[in-house]
């Protein structure tokens, strides 16, 4: 028998993650990343935002940005709850935050 226990993990939101590649890539793209929202940078990056039920489907995202053959510049988990506001720019934990300044660049 197994110290793990699911039932928390089961029960709690799903957790919010914002995903920046280098490369543009259009809003009818959306559906084939299972409804995530797309914002084009000026800078020539896309930001894929929205709601993960967990680890399975963080990869499962990772793997068609790796399947497009589009540079990962990071991975990061929203700590705002202001995510799906249009225009906002939520703070983010970022695995790299040098490379994703979300305060000042327009996406």
């Amino acid at each position: 028998m197994s110290d793990w226990d699911d039932t928390a993990a089961a029960t709690s939101p799903p957790m919010v993650y914002q995903i920046r590649v280098k490369g543009l890539l259009g809003p009818e793209w959306a559906d084939w990343f299972g409804g995530l929202s797309i914002a084009s940078c000026a800078s020539g990056d896309t930001v894929l935002t929205g709601p993960m039920a967990d680890q399975a489907a963080l990869f499962g995202v990772l793997r068609k940005v790796r399947d497009l053959g589009l540079p990962l510049l990071s991975v990061g988990h929203v700590t705002s709850g202001r995510a799906d506001a249009p225009g906002a720019l939520p703070t983010m934990t970022t695995t790299r935050a040098a490379d994703c300044d979300h305060e000042h660049e327009p996406c």
